[in-house]
């Protein structure tokens, strides 16, 4: 496992761990760990290897959101640096968001501002029983960032963020219930959990499952004839891969798939 700038990062049997590691500082996000998050997510996204990715905080918490310390130390320079922050932390999340691989986030604790924004980022995003979620920014005199704005109306409707949006704090039975995680599970089975749902995605055809992200994200910029043939177009590309040659091949000889066998991305 390697240690940089707030981030631990290590790659096991397919599956990419990347883990915030400030947990002194609720795994607040500064520079350092939004340029350790983009590098992490770069090498997640173009190394063959990785086959699955893994979010989640070290401590008691996912991740307090920007660092406010920073942010209070910078006076007059505050727009500058919060420009160069917020640009470096939006291409860490394009990059996790548009990955070709799934995402699993582990939500081990509360989520606020930007850490609420990537605790959602997940395909899967699984939930500690002692988690909360909140927007926080209007507490700050800001708006949201990490894309808050944009996951929220597409994971609950416009009426539901726009209720969140007004900082109220949302417990883990409403975040289960409401849809902003996949399931809330006790927290001392978080990580037996999350290990396992990373372990089943990483033998998956991954190339098959990241194309289909990608169609459920844009499903929502298209209309349907667009989007039609979009899927037309992501079956061709995938009956041509050695995925869809071993899965048929598996089905019709009664037997496992087995699928790691060739490039997980074509």
């Amino acid at each position: 496992m390697t240690d940089s700038g707030g981030i631990s990062f290590s790659i096991e049997d397919g599956v990419a761990h990347i883990v915030l590691d400030r947990p002194d500082s609720g795994n607040a996000i500064d520079l350092p760990l939004a340029r350790s998050l983009l590098t992490a997510a770069i090498r997640c996204d173009m190394d063959d290897a990785v086959r699955c990715i893994g979010l989640r905080g070290r401590g008691r918490l996912f991740c307090a959101g920007g660092d406010v310390h920073l942010m209070g130390g910078a006076g007059d320079k505050r727009a500058e640096l919060l420009s160069e922050f917020i640009a470096t932390l939006h291409a860490a999340v394009q990059r996790l968001a548009r990955a070709p691989k799934p995402l699993v986030t582990l939500i081990n604790g509360p989520a606020a501002g930007a850490g609420f924004s990537l605790s959602m980022l997940g395909d899967v995003a699984i939930g500690a029983r002692s988690v909360h979620f909140t927007a926080a920014y209007g507490a700050l005199g800001l708006t949201s960032d990490g894309g808050l704005s944009w996951l929220l109306p597409r994971l609950l409707g416009l009426r539901k963020a726009q209720d969140i949006l007004t900082n109220r704090r949302i417990m883990a039975d409403e975040a289960d219930a409401i849809g902003l995680v996949s399931r809330i599970v006790d927290d001392s089975a978080l990580m037996d959990e999350g290990l396992k749902i990373a372990a089943k995605l990483a033998d998956a055809p991954v190339a098959a499952v990241g194309a289909a992200r990608a169609l459920l994200i844009d499903s929502f910029e298209t209309g349907l004839e667009v989007h039609l043939d979009r899927e037309l177009r992501s079956m061709v590309v995938a009956a041509g891969r050695h995925e869809s040659e071993e899965g048929l091949r598996a089905l019709l000889e009664k037997r496992p798939a087995h699928f790691r066998g060739g490039r997980s991305v074509a």
